[in-house]
Order: C-alpha cells, then sequence, then structure tokens
C-alpha cells in the first residue's frame, strides 16, 4: 500500500541548497544536462546538479528492495517508525549491497556496479526528491559512497511530486529494458499490487510491466498466495515468514498457478491438495522437475501416503470436522474434505518449521526440533517424487513403441496424398519408391518377429501382421 513519509532531518535547509544549485545552473546559461522522467503519461525533463552524498537519503520506500526489508522484522518496523534515522537509513544500506534471494549474502551485481563506477565514473544520474530523497540511484548512492566520493549528479523532482506521483517515477524508471539491476520477482509482484491499490487497471498495469493481462492476473494469485502461508506460518513470538524467503520460486509458482488453474474447474479438492504438497515442496526447496512430478498420477496412486512417517501422516487428524460453525450468524457450513485438510494441516506445519529454522531468535532446541521435522518431511517427499519418477519412465517406455507405430502410420497416411500428387503431375520417381517400399517389407518383417515373441494371445493387430509376414515368407 502506498505510503507518505514524513521530511527528512533538515529538509528546509536541504531544500534550500537544492534550490540554489538549480539556480546557477539555469543562470550559467549554455548546455543544461537534463533527465528525462515517465509522468502521468507525459515526459518531462528535469535539470541535474551535483549534491552531496552526505545530505542524500535513501528511499525506504522504493520498490527495489521492499519485500527484502522483511528479512529482519524488528529493524523493518524500526524502519517505519524512523525511515530517515542513521538505523534505518544503515539498514537500507546493508540490504541494497545484499542478494536479494538471500539478504545475508553480499550481492555480486553490487560489487560490479562499485568496480564499474571506480573505473568510469557515474555515467548516468540518479533522481531525487526536493528533500534530497533519492527515487532512483539508491543503490549508486551506497556504492558511490564505499568509494569515498562526496558527491553524485542528481535530476531534482519539481516541489510538488506527491509521493504517489514519487513512486510512479520510479516505478517507469526501474522498468526501462536499459537498466543494470532488475527488481527481484516478488518486489515486481509488490509493485504491481501497490499500482492497483491506486485503481488502475490490469490492462493497463500490464502495460506498463510489459506483461500480457493474462499474466498479470497470474502474478496477483502468486502473491496473494505468499501472504497466505506467510500469515499460516506464524506461530508466535513474531515467528513467520517472510516475503523474501520465497525470492527464487519464481518459476515452480508459475507451474503452480497454471496447474491449479487446469485442475480448479474439473476438481477443486484435487486442486488444493496438489497446491499445498507442491507449496510443501517449494519450501523443502525441491527443484522445478522434481515439484512437476506432483501432479494427477502423483495424487491417485498414493505415493505420498506411503512414505509419510506416522506423525506427519497424522497431521491433518484433527482439523477433520464434519462442519464448521460461522461466528454471529449461527450456521454451519461443510468443513473441507479430509484429504484436503490433511494436505493443508501438513503444509502448515512446514510452513511453521520453515518460519523456525530460517528467524535468528529461536532458540537453539527449537530450532533443531524444527529443522529434524523438515528432515523428515523432505525424505518422505524425495522418496513419493523418486517412485512417481521411477514409475513414469517405466510408463513412458511401455509406449515408446505405440508412439513410434503411430508416428509412421501417421508418415504413412501422408505418403499416400504425396504419391497420388505426384502421379497427377507425372513426377514420381518410380524407382526411389520401389527402393523404399522394400525397406518397409524389411522394416515389417523384424517388427513381427518381434511381436511374435512373448505373446501367447496376441490382439487383432499382433496377428494380422504375423499373418501377413508368415504369407510373404511363404512366397
Amino acid at each position: 500500500m502506498l505510503r507518505e513519509f514524513p521530511p527528512p532531518p533538515r529538509a528546509d535547509e536541504f531544500s534550500e541548497l537544492i534550490k540554489k544549485r538549480l539556480e546557477e545552473v539555469r543562470d550559467a546559461g549554455g548546455t543544461r544536462e537534463t533527465v528525462t522522467v515517465d509522468w502521468n503519461g507525459q515526459q518531462i525533463h528535469v535539470d541535474v546538479i551535483d549534491l552531496p552524498l552526505s545530505g542524500l537519503y535513501l528511499n525506504p520506500g522504493t520498490h527495489r528492495i521492499r519485500a527484502q526489508r522483511t528479512h529482519k522484522p524488528d529493524q523493518d518496523r524500526n524502519l517505519d517508525k524512523d525511515p530517515f534515522g542513521e538505523a534505518g537509513q544503515e539498514y537500507l544500506t546493508g540490504l541494497l549491497k545484499a542478494k536479494p534471494s538471500n539478504p545475508d549474502l553480499r550481492d555480486p551485481d553490487f560489487d560490479k556496479l562499485k568496480e564499474d563506477l571506480s573505473k568510469f565514473g557515474q555515467n548516468d544520474p540518479g533522481l531525487v526528491t526536493h528533500h534530497g530523497v533519492l527515487v532512483n540511484g539508491n543503490t549508486r548512492a551506497v556504492a558511490l559512497r564505499d568509494l569515498g566520493k562526496q558527491s553524485m549528479r542528481v535530476g531534482v523532482l519539481p516541489p510538488s511530486f506527491t509521493q504517489a506521483d514519487v513512486d510512479a517515477v520510479e516505478l517507469a524508471l526501474q522498468l526501462r529494458q536499459d537498466q543494470r539491476r532488475d527488481y527481484s520477482y516478488i518486489n515486481r509482484l509488490l509493485a504491481m499490487e501497490e499500482q492497483a491499490a491506486l485503481g488502475r487497471t490490469p490492462e493497463q498495469i500490464a502495460k506498463e510491466f510489459r506483461i500480457r493481462t493474462a499474466t498479470y492476473h497470474q502474478e496477483r494469485w502468486i502473491l496473494s498466495v505468499i501472504k497466505e502461508l506467510n500469515d499460516r506460518s506464524a506461530s508466535g513470538g513474531g515467528i513467520a515468514l517472510r516475503l523474501v524467503d520465497w525470492e527464487g520460486a519464481q518459476e515452480r509458482l508459475k507451474e503452480l498457478q497454471r496447474l491449479y488453474v487446469k485442475l480448479e474447474s474439473l476438481d477443486r479438492d484435487q486442486a488444493e491438495i496438489l497446491k499445498e504438497w507442491r507449496l510443501a515442496a517449494i519450501l523443502l526447496d525441491f527443484s522445478k522437475t522434481d515439484v512437476r512430478h506432483i501432479d494427477e498420477v502423483f495424487l491417485e496412486e498414493g505415493y505420498l501416503g506411503k512414505t509419510l512417517p506416522e506423525e506427519l501422516a497424522d497431521s491433518g487428524a484433527a482439523s477433520q470436522a464434519e462442519s464448521v460453525s460461522i461466528p454471529g450468524l449461527g450456521l454451519d457450513v461443510p468443513a473441507a474434505p479430509s484429504a484436503v485438510s490433511a494436505a493443508r494441516a501438513l503444509n502448515d506445519r512446514i510452513l511453521r518449521a520453515s518460519a523456525a529454522v530460517r528467524n535468528t531468535t529461536v532458540a537453539d532446541a527449537e530450532k533443531a526440533q524444527a529443522q529434524a521435522l523438515l528432515d523428515e518431511a523432505k525424505d518422505a517427499f524425495d522418496q513419493a517424487i523418486d517412485s512417481h519418477g521411477r514409475d513414469a519412465r517405466v510408463r513412458k517406455r511401455k509406449q515408446l513403441a505405440p508412439a513410434r507405430l503411430a508416428d509412421a502410420c501417421a508418415n504413412i497416411d501422408q505418403c499416400v496424398v504425396e504419391l497420388v500428387q505426384a502421379r497427377t503431375s507425372n513426377s514420381l520417381d518410380e524407382e526411389a519408391f520401389d527402393e523404399a517400399v522394400l525397406k518397409l517389407q524389411g522394416s515389417l518383417r523384424k517388427l513381427a518377429q518381434q511381436a511374435g515373441r512373448g505373446m501367447p494371445n496376441p490382439g487383432d493387430g499382433v496377428s494380422w501382421l504375423l499373418a501377413a509376414a508368415t504369407m510373404e515368407g511363404n512366397r
């Protein structure tokens, strides 16, 4: 959601400095450096000036690290309370240097940017509000400070710009194709949600993000699922999964959404169970190819039920009520089917254990217990996925020969059409065709020899093939 931030410390003093430097640039004459800004469907050109880095503030509302802010909830809350304080700005600095998928690690892309700035200097200007809050160039500002630089070239937005205007400008700049460092996946989802909250239509948002409208709806579904799972993972004491924990799961989440939409209209319960299991597998860090094995056959054959330990298999026993009462209305509605409840309960335990393992404030004993549960669950999923994979390979081998024969039939049917056309145009190479037919004869004899082995009761098709080969052999 859009949030208005208070002016930073010494805002009026810094605004006066900005005003003076803009006047100096305009009074100097000659060609002025400007930066083009997309705003409200039009382009405006703002003047570029040099400003001291010590007076610039990192933007607490930047979309670049919106999800990463949840990495340390206590520091995130402090940043909300005091966005321009020393502690909050230091937290933002650390996040801008970190990997989006794991803020505990330094991002190699940041070091590449720093090296580029050291060798070639600042090629493109940043962008600030009239109070000195960076709209674009937050990461560059951090890198320049690390290099010991004293100033930064920035364009200055008009004083009349609101926070909504500032956010729209930042989004437009960051979505350009020539940016050095794209938004992380979750931050893109959050930016779309923010645009929707401003009343923009799905078509408008999709156009701005350069995606199809169907993709926009897919992304909103994924974000809603992530937020629901984070809420379900909460187990007291502020321990819960964070938005940043889902970075890196983009393709697996998209495949899940496509499977869910396909199944929901046919069998909603099946869709819900597979959704819970796939999400659990994603949390357990299975690869995309492994997660794909959790499909309709995986459910119908009960692979997971055969490998789950009794403790985890009974996760949903307590939640299998016949009905659920709606408070205030005095109505009872049917509860979710037991299989759906069991899948959801199993995933809830995995969610809470994952949150505990990822949280640095959890006691070692509790973390070890949570890790043991995750290890048990991963082992069960691993065995089930492996069993399904082996069976799938066997099924595929069983279907290879019939599939090859079906392809051959299609080619022969096409050959009939092309033979007629060649005769009509008097362009048939009869000798080549005769040689090809002889090769077909040999191939059919080989096929008949192999088909006749191990089939005590052949069907009509194989019987015909054997009879044809026998007749040919007697000639």
